[in-house]
């Protein structure tokens, strides 16, 4: 077998397992393999499989075999509770061929971390000081349950709780410094780079010629409602995967000028906002098929008090008229669903909220509702600041789907045109 950390140049082959049953099911998603993928890029790993296990020793114990001929890191979180159905160290006592001793130590800290609590440890809690012969327990100063670093033929075999915040620090104070010190694999380096209200194959088409040039740099293009993602990697020391993300990012930024709104964990309404405040601009929007979502995206971002100033969701035709002086001859003859009525409803905002910009959202977003004229996903959104301009969208998918894409494209217009004023 490999050893578990190759020397200079390479990456380390790591393997994630999440265990509980909830994650199988519809109510719980795994996120620590999320963060626990990023960590490791960071530190030069390669996450080459992962996976999901409930409950069971025997299926979890069948995965670390599996991911144990795979990777030369296994990861593995959860199943270290106190409880019955918390069966990760009998798994990794039956992977490993060991067996399970009961650790006085490790018993009387747990007991004295309840006493400072003022309340007994129950006895189901001894099962935690359960400690795997040839494994060395990790300390969990945020909760009761443990972790364990178990080696075996080359292979590390670390695991964390299921709490995400327990997890996320046994990681980073005792995980992680004993990975950097053990291999010479130089990190990697991940920036992601985002457009909104542009398709993926849109996208697509106009950076071809940079994944050409940067032939053998790992890309990844993601796409979710109104937003497209490409994702950068880059190996080295900070300063050489720095260089070169930043040399990609030029290239994209000229194959997408004027499209790429942010960067990693940068959101359009954040960015958005920031150029509001930046200018001493206010903002207000008004809504129809949107039903408020543009004013909920804008009022998520932590101080957005400093610039929004209101919103109207105006679905009836007589709101609009009345509320946002919609007139009723455009009304009439034009349609709720019309270049004219989204520019008046945005002239509207303004005057009504006396803000510097507003947004405005107009459209049939189904499942009903649409005519041969107007079918379902004819939207119109326009932003009225110095001037005012709309612009029709036909966003693809159900109502959900209609009502996001609709969203990001009134921030994205919006984006736009504080940028150019």
């Amino acid at each position: 077998m490999e050893p578990a950390f190759r020397g200079s140049g390479s990456l380390v082959r790591a393997a994630i397992l999440a265990v509980g049953s909830e994650l199988l099911g519809s109510s719980r998603i795994d996120t620590n393999s999320l963060w626990l993928t990023a960590r490791l890029e960071t530190l030069g790993g390669e996450v080459v499989r992962k996976a999901c296990v409930g409950d069971d020793a025997g299926a979890i114990a069948e995965e670390l075999r599996h991911a144990a001929r795979q990777a030369a890191l296994v990861l593995v979180t959860g199943g270290l509770g106190p409880t019955a159905d918390d069966r990760t160290r009998e798994a990794l006592a039956e992977f490993s061929g060991g067996r399970l001793a009961l650790d006085t130590a490790l018993l009387s800290s747990l007991r004295d971390r309840f006493a400072r609590r003022g309340i007994p440890m129950p006895p189901i809690n001894e099962k935690q000081a359960l400690v795997l012969e040839g494994s060395e327990p990790l300390v969990n100063p945020r909760g009761s349950a443990p972790g364990i670093w178990f080696e075996r033929d080359g292979v590390v075999v670390a695991c964390l709780p299921g709490v995400p915040s327990e997890m996320k620090g046994m990681f980073d104070e005792l995980v992680s410094p004993r990975l950097e010190a053990r291999h010479g694999s130089a990190p990697r380096r991940r920036r992601i780079l985002k457009i909104a209200a542009m398709g993926e194959s849109a996208v697509e088409e106009r950076v071809g010629p940079v994944y050409e040039k940067w032939k053998g740099h790992g890309f990844t293009i993601l796409a979710s409602i109104g937003e497209v993602q490409l994702h950068l990697l880059a190996t080295g020391t900070e300063a050489e995967a720095t260089a070169i993300l930043d040399a990609q990012t030029a290239d994209f930024e000229r194959a997408l000028p004027g499209r790429i709104f942010g960067r990693d964990d940068e959101t359009l309404e954040a960015v958005v906002g920031e150029m509001l405040r930046t200018g001493g601009a206010t903002v207000a929007t008004a809504e129809s098929c949107t039903g408020g979502l543009i004013a909920q995206r804008l009022t998520d971002v932590p101080g957005s008090s400093d610039y929004f100033r209101g919103g109207l969701v105006a679905y009836a035709n007589d709101v609009k008229a009345a509320w946002l002086g919609v007139r009723e001859t455009t009304l009439g003859a034009k349609g709720a669903v019309s270049e004219e009525t989204a520019l008046e409803m945005a002239e509207g905002a303004r005057t009504r909220f006396r803000c510097d910009y507003a947004v405005s959202s107009t459209g049939v977003a189904g499942p009903g509702g649409g005519t041969p004229e107007k079918p379902v996903g004819t939207v119109w959104i326009a932003v009225a600041g110095k001037g005012a301009r709309a612009r029709l969208l036909r966003p693809p998918g159900d109502r959900a789907m209609i009502r996001g894409w609709t969203c990001a494209a009134a921030l994205e217009m919006l984006r736009e045109t504080l940028k150019d004023n």
